[in-house]
């Protein structure tokens, strides 16, 4: 469903339109969710809704579309929160295809993969959510009592600081999934919602903003968070660990790498768009099923858009077991702005799996 925005008074010059989870910017929605059966009939429709109603308004017209830049809803889709159909019209990649089939072929083609929690989110919105009155309890825990609650196996550790402070200490086994609005997609993609969630937080205030976007993607069970966060734990002499972080100039130092490893975790249309030479590609929701493509006995440097995901990614490998690995801060953004060397895959061919190498 989209809505058309526009004065009492000029009823028929709209300034604005909402359109949901068909127009993005630099994107569009992806018809691929319902089934094959369903997936080319879906896309015909599409290509219709965009040329018989989006691109018949005016050039000024701005564009607020439902879903932005980390969204699995839509192909790279830009971090721009608003548009306009002018430049939607000369900019965005599947609004150059005047032909019906090309365009079909194109939008199934590069629909990113679909979210292991897109099925259980389904089941939840048709049935409805939790009637909760309130958030959930997540109670205080002091640093010793924490610090046992989480050695279970059955638990989940999140650590939602940012990456840099991830990097300089945190608790064995946490997973950095930061601060961000993608905290709702990645902590789908990720966690477990049958297991309990215990968090660490840049402030205790943080909370009720963290639980919020947890109950977004359905998770209910919170174990506990940690009363003053790392600096009471800390403060008790409670053991911490590190994560290294390489900076995009000691990377390209580095390279061609030797005994380096450099490990690409991106969606697979960011992938296609270019990548650091050399780097091996493993699409980090299938990091923990392939990474047995890694060498464990050699260093891992990892990397991502901004680092973001990079930092989830290398804390999952030390998880794993992986001795040797360093986050890349600001990662490919900071590659390409210090002008380093892109290498560009080969032609990906239909049908293929999302290994990009």
């Amino acid at each position: 469903m989209s809505y058309l925005a526009a004065e009492g008074n000029r009823p028929d010059q709209p300034f604005a339109v909402f359109s949901g989870d068909c127009l993005f910017a630099n994107s569009v929605g992806r018809p691929d969710l319902l089934g094959d059966e369903q997936s080319s009939v879906l896309a015909k429709q599409l290509f219709h809704s965009l040329h018989d109603f989006y691109l018949k308004l005016g050039e000024d017209v701005r564009v607020h579309p439902a879903h932005g830049a980390g969204s699995p809803c839509g192909a790279n889709i830009s971090d721009r929160l608003v548009t306009t159909i002018g430049y939607e019209r000369k900019n965005n990649p599947a609004l150059q295809f005047q032909d019906e089939a090309k365009f079909v072929e194109y939008v199934l083609f590069t629909a990113p993969p679909e979210p292991k929690y897109y099925p259980r989110m389904k089941q939840e919105n048709v049935k409805g959510p939790v009637v909760l009155e309130r958030l959930p309890t997540c109670p205080a825990l002091p640093p010793k009592e924490f610090a046992e609650a989480v050695q279970e196996s059955s638990v989940q550790l999140v650590d939602n600081r940012q990456m840099l402070a991830f990097g300089g200490g945190h608790i064995k086994g946490a997973l950095n999934i930061g601060p961000r609005a993608e905290l709702s997609i990645w902590a789908g993609w990720m966690l477990d919602p049958e297991k309990p969630i215990f968090l660490v937080l840049r402030q205790d205030t943080d909370l009720p903003e963290v639980q919020r976007q947890l109950l977004r993607v359905g998770f209910y069970n919170f174990g506990g968070y940690l009363l003053g966060g790392m600096e009471e734990w800390s403060n008790k002499a409670l053991p911490i660990t590190s994560l290294a972080q390489m900076p995009v100039q000691e990377l390209n130092a580095a390279l061609p790498p030797t005994d380096l490893q450099v490990l690409d975790v991106r969606t697979p249309g960011e992938r296609q768009d270019g990548y650091i030479p050399g780097s091996t590609y493993i699409f980090l929701p299938e990091l923990e099923k392939k990474a047995e493509r890694l060498d464990q006995a050699r260093p891992v440097a990892v990397y991502c858009d901004s680092g973001y995901r990079a930092s989830l990614a290398a804390s999952l490998l030390v998880r794993m077991g992986f001795k040797d690995v360093r986050n890349v801060p600001g990662s490919w953004k900071a590659w390409k702005a210090a002008g380093y060397a892109v290498q560009k895959p080969k032609e990906r061919k239909k049908g293929t799996d999302t290994d990009l190498s």
